[in-house]
Parts: C-alpha cells; structure tokens; sequence
C-alpha cells in the first residue's frame, strides 16, 4: 500500500478508439487515485468517458478498435498495463473486481448463480468444490440474499433486478478484493432497492476496507456514497474535490451548470436550468477548453489553451483558467 493508504494510483491515462471516422479520443490524461476505506465518486453526463475509464483499469477495452495510448495504473506500486494478460486474468476477481451496470450482460443465464460464484472463487483460489460452495453460499448471505443455500440453485432469471444485482457484488466480493470499481450499479434500480444495494455497499465498504470506484451520473447517489469526487467531461477531469466543499462551492462551471441542473421540487411550474449546447463529438474536440463552447464564462485564452488540472485552494483540484473568479461570476 502506498502512503496515504493509497492502493491504486491512475497517472495519464489516455484512451482511444480507431474508427472508420476517425480517432475517438475517449480519455485523455486522466488522473485519479483511490484510498483504502474511501470512495472516490466518478460523475458526468452520459458519454464522457466514465465507463471507458474503468474498462481502462481493467484493461477489458475490446482491442480492436480500442486501445490504451498512454498512462500508468498502478496497484500497490505494480503497473497493470504491463503486466501480460494471464498475469492481469489472475489480477482481475482478485485484487480488483468490477460491478456492471447491467448484471443480466454480465450473468450467464443458462448457469445456475451459485455455480457462477462458485466458479469466480475457484479461478483465483485452490479451493475444493465444497470449501468454494460454503464460500459461495456465505457470501450470498453476506448481501442479504434470503435463503442462501436455496438461492444457489436458481438461474438469473429467476431472480428480481435488485436480486441479481447482489449475486454480482457477492460474485465480485467472494476474493476480498482491494479494489471495487461499481459502474452504474442502481441505475437499472427502482429508488427502493437502489437505496438497498448503496446501503449494502456502504456496510461491506467498511467491513472490508476497500477503494471504491463509484461512477454514475447521479449527483444525489454521489452525496450519498462519496468520499471524494472527480467531475469528467469529454474524457478529461476538470475538478476533484472532497465531497463536501464539491457541493457547497464547485469551483468549475461546468460542475457548478451540473448542479443547477439537478430538479430541487422547487416551486410548481418553475423551470428546470439546462447546461447550452451539446457534448462535443470525441471525433472531434474543440480546441482549447473542451467545454468552452458551452461555458458562460469563456474567453479568448479558453479557446486557444488547453487548462491543466492545478490545485486551487485547500487542496482541490480545477482545470479551468477562470477558476478563482467562478463564485464571484457565477452567483
């Protein structure tokens, strides 16, 4: 573990997909690090690269037309993109485990789920096939899945979302990872059962003192399950911050259109505030800020340099070249 608890550390890492098109810059120069027993929220519209960063970690970007350019991901010190891919096979389930969005993409339906645990244990651990079935049927138990040993036999299908959803975390938890990367896991989730399985989340977080990666476009999930959070647009982060200080003040105008965005129940028949414009298309950027088309506060500087993530105040981190008069424009 690296100091800070510090587990596992992303230093400019750049995604690309070569398309007929042209080149689709997905990430570029992203930054994060992720503390043991802390939650890092990954937020931002739809398409700004979220996902492609935590396939990135995992080194699961389909090659073709993907492919990792440049950066380091480092776990305890050790650079994942070089390890080979047998070594990264063992790496993955074990040290590091990822939640999808969708568990029926992810679950084999023809499988019963006890067996599919059953097989995740025995892949990383020479276990027997009892000792990875008592291991399967603790860890169902351990999501809060009624009748554990019942629950082994049945087939995704035959389970309701949120059920489905704990066979995942249970399947990606059976290793005792050091690293979780959960991308989108509610979504698909009604507000009940999304509250259920954040929860459930929070609890094996602190009983098992892992880094949590947590991506969604949700800021009100964010608020509930970050520790700190790093705001992408358009394949780059342009502010990190704790949670707290990220919501009283965001210091990006991007963040700041974010959060004015998100419906208050204010007053009936009050209009809700949308960011101008439209995400730009990875194929082709705009030079400069990428957000600059859309910001209220661009200028020239804005349209002909690119800003680099720097360090503000107190530790936070904005790229913006604006950044110290956001609150006093921005009111």
């Amino acid at each position: 573990m690296g100091q800070n608890g510090e587990v596992l550390k992303v230093r400019n890492l750049s995604t690309h997909f070569y398309t007929g098109a042209g080149v689709a810059k997905a990430v570029q120069k992203v930054d994060l690090t992720l503390k043991r027993g802390r939650t890092l929220g990954l937020v931002g519209e739809s398409g700004c690269g979220k996902s492609v960063t935590a396939l990135s970690i995992m080194r699961l970007v389909p090659e073709p037309p993907g492919r990792i350019v440049a950066g380091r991901v480092e776990l305890d010190g050790r650079n994942l993109l070089e390890l080979s891919e047998a070594e990264m096979r063992s790496v993955r389930g074990s040290r590091i485990a990822m939640i999808f969005q969708e568990p029926m993409t992810s679950l084999n339906p023809v499988f019963t789920v006890g067996s599919q645990i059953v097989e995740a244990v025995r892949v990383h651990e020479r276990l027997s096939r009892t000792a990875a079935r008592d291991r399967a049927v603790e860890m169902l138990s351990t999501v809060r899945i009624p009748n554990p040993a019942q629950r082994m036999r049945s087939y995704p299908h035959q389970l309701s979302g949120g059920q489905q959803q704990r066979v995942m975390i249970a399947m990606a938890l059976a290793c005792g990872p050091d690293v979780l990367i959960a991308d989108e896991p509610t979504t698909a989730l009604d507000v009940t059962i999304q509250s259920q399985i954040l929860s459930l989340l929070d609890d094996l977080q602190a009983r098992l003192s892992m880094a949590v990666l947590f991506i969604t476009h949700d800021m009100a999930v964010i608020a509930q399950t970050a520790d700190d959070v790093a705001v992408m647009y358009a394949g780059t982060i342009v502010e990190r911050a704790p949670v707290k200080p990220l919501f009283n003040k965001p210091l990006h105008p991007y963040t700041r259109l974010l959060f004015r965005s998100i419906p208050t129940g204010g007053a009936r028949g009050s209009r809700l505030e949308t960011i101008a414009g439209q995400v730009p298309s990875l194929l082709a950027l705009p030079t400069g800020c990428r957000f600059h088309p859309r910001c209220p506060l661009a200028f020239e500087r804005c349209v002909k340099e690119e800003p680099v993530l720097r360090e503000v105040e107190d530790g936070r981190l904005v790229a913006c070249h604006r950044a110290g008069e956001i609150e006093e424009l921005m009111k």
